[in-house]
């Protein structure tokens, strides 16, 4: 299939939006030129549970680590559409490599709301610092001068073998030990340590760990209010930087997704590969199955999910950068559609996913076949807890009926 077409069939159009053409040329394209170095190691990365080494290397190359890091320490400061168009063009060529990409990229974004002080900490030393994270609040803490003394475990860390320092979520405590408050500690990683707890069906290469800290002391600057920054409140002394103003977890949230839609993409690309190759379709008159009007019309079926995914995706990345922009908080019943186009995008990549398979025949799931890889690493990245469609489906329904009372606290 000609470049032009495939691009066409796949989702990729025109960009449009209000971020700068430089930025929207400049770091999606340096993504695509990637993409064939990532499928040629996705299958090591999966052996290993690690993003291959050489990955990282490229990645950094390219400074695609630093899409989200302020422009103040050399980063691009860029929107969260060019995250997600970046992260969905990696997701082509490696499903777990996006994913780390995506969330150091979105961990790097939370270092920006923290004060100047906590910033130059983490950036001023090494400009290219990696972050992960570890949202949920777990382990206990308590009060001490001028902080909070940490310990626990934080599962899930995706890309924790790649960063130096790690967001973990935790209850700020009172000096009586009252909980006070929901925070987001930042701590080097040189004070943790990475429990090997990541055996998984899919997404075997994020390296999504455990985290532990025995007694580790964190200083007040280092701790961000989570209760604040749902609101929009954050201690940045840069309210000038609009990519700061974003959204916390419509942010959070779609971070997640951008690697789906390239899941879903490198899909299609595969099939249709496989498709110009000539292969027939077995127990029929077939030769040829692209000739055959089932494969035809399953393949269009399946790009028009893909599209519908990606629209889904940017409509909601402009959404939150237009608000960002506009200086004010974003509403509600905005957030919640967010939440909604977010579980969208991993429906409609999902049945997409699932036509490319029936297309594609038993030989989709060998070992040696991609695609099963691309199936395993769908379906389980689309399942993570910020996304669940089900869930989804009910926030955005109480929104829509004027319901105030909600069924979670992240929105």
């Amino acid at each position: 299939m000609a470049t032009s077409a495939m691009n066409r069939a796949v989702g990729l159009t025109a960009r449009t939006g209000p971020a700068t053409g430089e930025e929207r040329a400049d770091l999606p394209e340096r993504a695509a030129g990637l993409v064939e170095l990532l499928r040629r190691n996705a299958a090591r990365t999966e052996q290993d549970r690690q993003v291959a080494e050489e990955n990282i290397a490229a990645l950094d190359e390219a400074g695609l680590f630093g899409i989200t890091t302020p422009e103040r320490f050399g980063g691009r400061q860029a929107s969260v559409r060019t995250l997600l168009e970046v992260t969905s063009e990696l997701g082509r060529g490696c499903g777990s490599t996006a994913w780390v990409t995506s969330l150091i990229n979105i961990s790097g974004w939370a270092v920006g709301l923290y004060p100047e002080r906590t910033q130059r900490e983490v950036y001023e030393a090494n400009p290219r610092a990696r972050v992960c994270s570890a949202l949920p609040p777990q382990g206990t803490s308590r009060a001490a001068d001028g902080g909070q003394v940490i310990s626990g475990r934080w599962g899930f860390a995706s890309g924790c073998q790649h960063a130096g320092w790690a967001l973990l979520g935790m209850q700020v405590s009172g000096a009586s030990g009252e909980q006070v408050d929901q925070g987001l500690a930042l701590v080097p990683m040189a004070q943790l340590t990475i429990e090997d707890t990541w055996h998984v069906a899919g997404m075997r290469g994020t390296g999504s760990n455990t985290l532990v800290a025995d007694g580790v002391f964190v200083p007040a600057h280092r701790i961000l209010s989570v209760t604040k920054a749902k609101q929009g409140e954050y201690p940045t002394e840069f309210t000038d930087e609009a990519l700061y103003r974003t959204a916390f977890i419509p942010a959070l949230s779609l971070s997640l997704a951008g690697p789906l839609l390239g899941l879903a993409r490198g899909g299609l690309e595969l099939v249709l590969a496989s498709l110009a190759k000539g292969r027939g379709i077995s127990h029929t008159f077939y030769d040829e199955a692209r000739e055959a009007p089932a494969a035809q019309t399953q393949l269009a079926e399946a790009a028009q999910l893909v599209d519908t995914a990606a629209l889904h995706l940017m409509r909601a990345a402009d959404d939150v950068d237009s608000w960002a922009a506009s200086g004010r908080c974003m509403p509600v019943p905005d957030r919640t559609r967010v939440r909604m186009d977010i579980a969208t995008v991993a429906r409609r990549s999902r049945e997409a996913l699932e036509i490319l398979l029936n297309v594609q025949g038993a030989r989709g799931f060998a070992d040696g076949s991609p695609l099963q890889r691309i199936w395993r690493d769908l379906g389980t990245g689309s399942r993570h807890a910020m996304i669940n469609p089900a869930i989804a489906n009910e926030i955005y329904g109480r929104s829509l009926l004027g319901i105030e009372e909600q069924v979670t606290p992240l929105i």
